[in-house]
């Protein structure tokens, strides 16, 4: 490994609602009430279901694909897609790029979920496990049966791997449809096309490293998977627990990344296995993609994530006063954007808020953007449209609200940019997805107001190499290695065990890894 080189910004170097008002051929119109209280209230009111309907109006057209999707979408009205993305199309042609966008959070109430029109298909409720001790409560999961929050480790008969066998099948059906979904919309260009094709090749050259990881995610018994944090659809968080049950566990709150498209909770499972085995607990929350939702959607689901953590990780052996969040990509600038919200929110002394910022100890951005002004232009040369992009982030001007970096500028923001903690963003310079610019300038604006900040820099890594490519390498990681050492910063104990660590197993063959680095998408 080169030596660190100390940057101006205290960096180092290493190596290492659909809303759219389209002009034709077609218009959109959308009409999303949403609420965003905690299911953990004490209040029984009910309301109605929240949900975003998205209607897009389409006209004749003689595009073979737009056709084609027509007769799909129609094929798909019956079945029960919509009840999964709360969707009702007629699909259009290629989208226009549009000039702005409207949005109404009328205060419609919303009711609690009681049957399963918006949870995943053939899942059942079941329990969790917990960490061997039993404290009475009962917690809900998909995976299993009803058990008490302290239950022990699984024990796999033949009717439990069926449920498994169940359970990846349908999540696999559902991601599938929602993929085929997001296809409709994006309108399937050529850009997309070229996309596909190297992901294709990507997943071919890691896959050795996907099944051994797949493997442990579904059957190692210190993963307490799918536990219910919300009301929501999948509202659900992985829990990777340390084999040592000595003593509360240091926890980090992971919200995986995806293009705010594709993000899934099973994309953090490499990473939860290896701070687990530096006796860290990992929780990976789940949350509604577009078009199952937008921003506001994604953002209410992390922070109702982030609340549960902070609420109830003791009862699986975590310390609720050594939580870190953690986000990567997408993720990353949706956990940012949860913390300068929460930061609003505490500063005006709103009411029924379900967590604080004081239980954070620190926060970890991994290759995010936090300034989405600056990659509108930059996410569309790539193929994410800018279309598609406003809408995710809903309309023009919910640019401002969804970039933390803009928002804690507003002098008016004085007094929540207080009450952030300490933010370190990790990042390398190859990473041509989200530039690493994005972090030096965030962490620059931060340091500027008052804040505890610094951006590490990896040189020549990749989006998807300080994530994927070289925590499947094995031996030493830097950004690993970086990562526990400022969560272990002040446990000796725990900074010893780290010295005396082995050497992390190889996953890949290197030359495997190598053409990844070439080929991926990302």
């Amino acid at each position: 490994m080169a030596s660190k080189t100390l940057l101006p910004i205290s960096m180092k170097n290493k190596r290492g609602a659909i809303a759219l008002d389209h002009s034709p051929p077609f218009s959109i119109s959308s009409i999303p009430s949403r609420t965003h209280s905690s299911p953990y209230s004490s209040s029984s009111s009910s309301s109605v279901n929240a949900t975003t309907i998205m209607v897009v109006k389409g006209i004749e057209t003689d595009d073979a694909a737009a056709r084609l999707l027509q007769r799909s979408s129609s094929a798909s009205s019956s079945s029960s897609l919509d009840d999964v993305t709360n969707v009702k199309t007629v699909m259009p042609s290629k989208p226009n790029i549009p000039k702005a966008s409207s949005f109404n959070n009328g205060g419609q109430k919303r009711r609690r979920r009681n049957a399963s029109e918006d949870s995943f298909p053939s899942i059942s409720d079941g329990g969790g496990g917990g960490n061997g001790k039993g404290n009475g409560n009962e917690i809900r999961t998909v995976d299993g049966d009803r058990r008490g929050g302290g239950g022990g480790g699984r024990k796999f008969s033949s009717s439990s791997i069926g449920e498994e066998v169940r359970h990846v099948a349908s999540e696999t059906f559902l991601l599938t449809r929602l993929f085929l979904t997001m296809l409709a919309y994006l309108g399937i260009g050529y850009k997309w096309i070229i996309q596909f094709l190297a992901l294709g090749c990507y997943a071919v050259m890691i896959f050795p490293g996907v099944i051994q990881v797949g493997y442990y995610y579904f059957f190692s018994s210190q993963i307490r998977r799918s536990i219910v944090y919300g009301d929501k659809p999948r509202n659900r968080l992985d829990l990777y627990l340390p084999k040592n049950s000595n003593g509360p566990k240091p926890v980090v709150a992971f919200i995986t990344g995806g293009a705010w498209i594709i993000g899934y909770k099973a994309w953090g499972s490499l990473l939860g296995k290896q701070l687990s085995e530096r006796d860290i607990i990992v929780a990976c929350i789940d949350y509604r993609n577009f078009p199952q939702g937008t921003m506001s959607d994604m953002l209410a689901d992390a922070s109702e994530g982030i609340s549960f953590v902070c609420n109830h990780i003791a009862e699986y052996g975590g310390d609720p006063n050594r939580i870190y969040l953690m986000g990567q990509s997408a993720g990353a600038h949706i956990a940012a954007c949860a913390i300068v919200e929460q930061a609003i929110k505490e500063a005006a002394k709103e009411e029924g808020i379900s967590w604080s910022l004081s239980r954070i100890k620190a926060y970890f951005g991994l290759s995010g953007g936090y300034n989405v002004f600056n990659l509108v232009d930059h996410f569309h040369n790539r193929g994410l449209y800018r279309s598609i992009f406003l809408s995710i982030m809903e309309g023009e001007e919910g640019l401002r609200r969804f970039s933390p970096e803009v928002m804690v500028q507003d002098p008016n923001m004085a007094n929540a940019v207080s009450l952030l903690p300490p933010i370190v963003l990790f990042h390398g310079t190859g990473d041509y997805s989200i530039p690493s610019d994005a972090s030096t300038s965030f962490a620059e604006t931060l340091k500027k107001l008052g804040v505890k900040a610094e951006a590490i820099l990896y040189e020549g890594k990749t989006h998807t190499d300080v994530f994927l490519q070289d925590p499947m390498r094995g031996g030493t990681d830097a950004m690993f290695e970086d990562l526990v050492s400022y969560i272990h910063a002040n446990d000796p104990d725990a900074r010893a065990k780290d010295a005396l660590a082995p050497p992390r197993r190889r996953l890949v063959p290197e030359f495997m890894l190598k053409l990844a680095h070439i080929v991926s998408p990302f």
